[in-house]
């Protein structure tokens, strides 16, 4: 009984910062990995095909569909549709910068969709679907600039580049079918034959930029 009162006396009477000695290290390690990721905004068509090819590449965290650049807050996908809301369909990616650079996003992201159709990929057609790079800040909006700037002297597309350069504003996420819609629905005819091309062309054209299958 005596060494039981005695423990928590002791217990009672230990200073609280000798207790949480790890907590500082811990908070260092989480702001640290915070730190380390970083955000991007793309439209660049059907946000299927969009998120289909980004969430292959190594260093890409998340990949989400959803909406971006309108006037309608917490927009619908039928709302979109319209054309009338200023919104694009977009993918919205989180990756982590010591692996992937903003900069070779952006250099797939010039391979995998038309740039050169206004308000176009396919046939698919409105302002929902037009090419345009949503940035954050003066770095990703230089970057941004850069990349566009080399890929038109680089004649990587024969046509003018007609990507919008537009700050972000707000991200509303899509509908749940909307997301990872390709993994889950890949036998559907619109996956066969418009994703999956798409998809096959990237991961040769990428192969070295592809997350290890385990």
């Amino acid at each position: 009984m005596i060494a039981l009162l005695l423990a928590v006396v002791l217990a009672a009477t230990t200073p609280v910062g000798t207790l949480a000695k790890a907590s500082p290290s811990k908070a260092r390690a989480t702001s640290t990995a915070a730190a380390a990721r970083d955000t991007v905004t793309l439209g660049g068509g059907c946000f299927w095909c969009t998120e289909a090819v980004f969430d292959e590449l190594a260093g890409v965290e998340s990949v989400m569909s959803g909406y971006s650049g309108g006037s309608v807050a917490r927009p619908s996908y039928e709302v979109v549709s319209t054309g009338m809301t200023g919104h694009a369909e977009v993918a919205q990616i989180v990756f982590d910068p010591r692996v992937i650079s903003l900069h070779d996003l952006l250099e797939v992201f010039f391979t995998v969709h038309d740039p050169t159709t206004l308000n176009r990929q396919g046939n698919d057609i409105g302002t929902q679907y037009r090419s345009v790079i949503f940035w954050r800040n003066e770095r990703q909006r230089a970057v941004a600039t850069d990349v566009m700037r080399d890929v038109a002297a680089r004649k990587v597309w024969d046509d003018r580049l007609v990507t919008q350069l537009e700050r972000f504003r707000a991200f509303y996420p899509a509908e749940d079918y909307h997301q990872q819609y390709f993994a889950r629905h890949g036998g559907e005819p619109y996956c066969q034959f418009i994703i999956a091309p798409k998809v096959a062309k990237f991961r040769a054209h990428w192969l070295s930029k592809l997350k290890m299958k385990s």
